[in-house]
């Protein structure tokens, strides 16, 4: 009797255990991660404007902020018979002293049978080149470009994309193709509805490849990548950057504000928002520590307005006159991690230069007639970072990054005929979890 009754508690007991364990799987594919990043920042003059985390406040050379706190939940669903997991869902936040921001809400579909298929839809980074997708946490400078900051804010779009890639263990399993529309008005802090207001859709695509040698000491990949949108011009004008009568170098009127109110909504004209990219990447790790090397180069027409190259990225029609301007920019690194301690090199160099067809004392220049001058706007800036990278342990991660900026001069534009003061010092600390 004794040992009928211990055979019963036993079954019962791997029963009970049986189903707590069925009950809590679906918690256990729930993924928990992400960081904050706390930072003092030491800036040349009061007030500047900086690509460095942000403007300064006016009167103000330092402060402290949370550039970012990120929390990520990410649920997988289960491996079918094939090992190949058919679903998974996004939702992650941004939480700083400024603001509590959506930055991820998608969820992404895998084909079942070959798992090289996926679907994503939602809100997600956008595939344009490599600077965009890389995270923020691994990056090795505090920011990216001033050229990716302006024309991709915060980075996300809202949209829909298919991936393709060779299926594991294959020849190709190295190869990856990103293409999808969105809506092209990004994503930026402070923009609670990014619906789209103009029912245009942009085209982004990458075509990339990841690979590595056989002793895995030398790893490459690359990729290219096309950007083809725009938006509706409602009652505003349109200028292009060219050149008048008197060849000087500005923005040539294309069609009054008259003449687009004139039409219906759906006729009227649209922008031209077009970039082509590429980028490459290689790491190599020998006896003085795994050195990396990373560049990527885009040009293309870029339409903004007067004081701004970025693109409209709120829900309203479009209210200030449009300015297109042909843009090319890259950026370079150099990272050595100094043999096997946990101290790392950066040194980065980037560029923006806003309108290609304007060039030091040409900005500023007067134009004649109905054409527009250029401006501040139109300004080069070529930035130099030098930093130090100390990883404390896997999860914290300490920073000291100087950024050098130089802008283009010219004697017609009041405020640039010199180098302006607006060099940033960033001492960051990073915590992973």
């Amino acid at each position: 009797m004794s040992q009928t009754n211990s055979t019963l508690s036993v079954d019962t007991l791997n029963d009970r255990l049986r189903t707590l364990n069925e009950d809590i799987a679906p918690i256990k594919r729930i993924k928990l991660s992400g960081y904050i990043q706390a930072q003092y920042q030491l800036a040349d003059s009061g007030g500047q404007s900086s690509f460095a985390g942000g403007n300064f406040a006016p009167g103000v050379d330092n402060r402290f902020m949370i550039r970012r706190g990120r929390l990520k939940v990410t649920y997988t669903a289960p491996d079918n018979a094939k090992g190949i997991s058919i679903s998974q869902y996004i939702f992650q936040i941004d939480a700083t002293e400024k603001a509590v921001a959506i930055r991820d809400l998608y969820a992404k579909i895998t084909d079942p049978w070959t798992g090289s298929v996926s679907l994503t839809m939602g809100m997600f980074n956008n595939p344009f080149g490599f600077d965009i997708s890389y995270s923020s946490g691994l990056r090795e400078s505090p920011e990216r470009g001033r050229m990716s900051q302006l024309h991709f804010p915060n980075e996300r779009e809202i949209g829909a994309m298919i991936t393709i890639s060779g299926p594991k263990g294959s020849k190709w399993s190295w190869l990856k193709l990103d293409a999808g529309f969105f809506n092209g008005n990004g994503s930026p802090v402070g923009v609670p509805d990014v619906s789209d207001f103009d029912s245009k859709k942009d085209f982004i695509t990458r075509f990339s490849f990841d690979r590595s040698a056989k002793s895995d000491k030398i790893k490459y990949s690359g990729g290219l990548s096309y950007y083809d949108g725009g938006f509706r011009i409602d009652s505003v004008a349109d200028y292009k950057s060219g050149i008048d009568a008197n060849s000087t170098t500005g923005f040539i009127l294309q069609n009054t504000a008259t003449e687009n109110g004139s039409v219906a909504i759906s006729n009227r004209r649209t922008t031209t928002r077009k970039y082509v990219g590429v980028d490459a990447q290689i790491s190599y790790s020998w006896n003085a520590g795994t050195t990396i090397l990373r560049g990527e180069y885009i040009t293309g027409d870029q339409p903004g307005n007067s004081t701004s190259t970025r693109s409209p990225n709120d829900k309203n029609p479009v209210t200030r006159d449009v300015f297109t301007r042909k843009f090319n920019g890259a950026y370079f690194y150099f990272v050595q991690n100094i043999m096997k301690t946990p101290f790392q090199v950066v040194v980065k160099y980037d560029w923006y230069d806003p309108n290609t067809d304007a060039k030091g004392d040409e900005i500023g220049k007067s134009m004649i007639g109905s054409e527009k001058a250029t401006n501040s706007t139109d300004v080069r800036y070529d930035t130099w970072g030098l930093g130090l990278n100390y990883q404390f342990d896997t999860n914290i991660k300490i920073t000291a990054y100087y950024d050098f900026v130089k802008n283009e001069i010219s004697e017609n534009l009041s405020g640039y005929t010199q180098d302006r003061k607006d060099n940033v010092l960033t001492l960051r600390l990073q915590v992973r979890y």
